[in-house]
């Protein structure tokens, strides 16, 4: 058997993952057709809008959009077509924790995974390499090639690859133009093997050989899932720490430079903050705890629960350092939280620290005012109420409010607290910010973003996330 022929590709999810991924792919390989369908009609729109109002914000992906929409790329809602059309199809559907049922609040809900793979398999009417691009638990792809098999037409076969992304939102087009590997899991029959190459031909058009890894299926499905989860888990140790420097006069900022030069440990990822987020972390890191358990590992599972747990340890003892410093209450007291995003440079809010931050506010009956730059005033107002199953979207806009800039939502403050490390915070006007806020003037940086002795010199009173010690004019 030779190496399959890909002159068409077709991805099934035009969101964060298959949007970005796939535009790549297009740029940099001309010769093939790419085409990303979705049943959202709305989100097709908005990938083929006039005016390039791209449902996703991520630097650098509209130049890659506007380069090859309708050349060689091609957004859509007629998924059939376009399985029909495509030698290899690239799986790429949300995979949300289970929230009922069996595993809820740990597995991953695989339920768009099945549907779409039951409609490869009706649709299909010539053999496809179907790739498996959404983060998924260990040994999914076999439920896959099960659906697929006993599903299949008679002149169709299927060979299943695993492709996990590795991308961090806010750079994920420099992710995929300079990746640092590309990692395919494959059956380690001669079948499997030679649809792996055929993935591997198209990366080849920009990624460097040595850095494709070929390896096996299981192997990459844990791969994703455990990359994820050592990240998470170095977040989880330097905040850990963040709170020993805060009790003990050390600043968090030393530590973890002192601790990065160590050529075994390295400098990433040891950035203090009031808490991770973001789509995967926590929910693959949730997954392996469901895996660990399934496999009675138990030692295990607690091992990576802990990781979690810490995080949230953090937001909440962010969030009563906020209430203890102004003067144990902040009943009707007027905050204002900068940024709603989970990281800068990207408007997703999936498991964003902000979100629980203002949840607790609100609890405690604070006015929040909130600014981001890129999230939409729609999505923070689900976020809240998703969060806050309690009260009614009537009672939350009582208790919060959406700024149009920075200023505005620091006008009257007591409080500010930076949540998201945008750069255009650093800039800020802050002698204007502080002529407008209730004194004293707080802030409180949850993210190690801003100068503290500059700001104190203003007259705020500034708390930073592991540093031992208010810093005050």
């Amino acid at each position: 058997m030779s190496v399959p022929k890909v002159s068409k590709i077709c991805c099934i999810g035009a969101g964060y993952v298959g949007g970005p991924t796939c535009a790549v792919i297009a740029l940099k390989c001309p010769h093939i057709q790419v085409t990303i369908v979705d049943l959202n009609q709305a989100r097709i729109d908005a990938w083929n809008s006039s005016d390039f109002n791209l449902p996703i914000y991520e630097p650098g992906l509209e130049d890659v959009v506007r380069a090859t929409r309708g050349r060689n790329l091609f957004f859509s809602t007629d998924v059939d077509g376009a399985i029909r059309a495509a030698d290899l199809i690239f799986v790429s559907v949300n995979t949300p924790t289970k929230k009922t049922g069996i595993g809820a609040g740990y597995a991953a809900d695989l339920n768009y995974v099945e549907k779409a793979t039951r409609r490869i398999a009706q649709i299909a009417t010539s053999s496809k390499i179907v790739v498996e691009k959404s983060t998924v638990p260990c040994r999914t792809a076999e439920s896959m090639r099960v659906i697929l098999e006993a599903n299949s037409k008679p002149d169709a076969r299927f060979d299943i690859l695993s492709n996990p992304e590795f991308l961090a939102e806010g750079t994920a087009i420099s992710d995929l133009v300079s990746p640092d590997r590309v990692l395919i899991g494959s059956l380690q029959t001669h079948e499997g093997k030679e649809a792996c190459k055929a993935l591997s031909e198209i990366y080849a058009n920009w990624v460097p050989q040595e850095r494709i890894l070929t390896v096996g299926l299981w192997s990459s499905e844990l791969s994703k899932l455990a990359a994820n989860a050592m990240l998470a888990q170095r977040i989880s140790s330097i905040n850990a720490l963040s709170a020993i420097c805060e009790a003990t006069g050390a600043n968090i900022d030393e530590v973890a430079h002192a601790i990065g030069k160590d050529t075994r440990i390295g400098p990433k990822f040891l950035k203090a903050s009031v808490g991770f987020g973001g789509s995967c972390f926590q929910k693959d890191i949730l997954n392996l705890v469901y895996l660990s358990e399934s496999l009675h590992l138990p030692e295990v599972a607690a091992y990576w629960r802990q990781v979690v747990e810490m995080n949230e340890y953090q937001k909440r003892r962010f969030t009563r350092h906020v209430v203890d410093t102004l003067f144990k209450t902040i009943t009707g007291k007027r905050i204002a939280v900068l940024g709603f995003a989970f990281k800068a440079d990207t408007g997703d809010t999936r498991e964003s620290a902000a979100i629980t931050i203002i949840k607790h506010f609100m609890e405690e009956k604070a006015l929040v005012t909130i600014y981001d730059p890129q999230v939409e005033h729609e999505q923070i107002w689900m976020d809240l109420q998703e969060v806050s199953p309690t009260f009614t979207l009537q009672q939350i806009k009582r208790q919060v409010q959406i700024a149009p800039c920075a200023l505005d939502a620091c006008a009257e403050a007591e409080a500010v607290v930076i949540a998201t490390e945008w750069k255009e915070f650093i800039t800020l006007d802050w002698e204007a910010i502080y002529e407008q806020m209730s004194k004293p003037a707080f802030i409180f940086d949850g993210r190690l973003l801003v100068d503290s002795a500059k700001l104190a010199k203003i007259g705020f009173k500034v708390s930073s996330i592991g540093r031992g010690a208010e810093v005050t004019a």
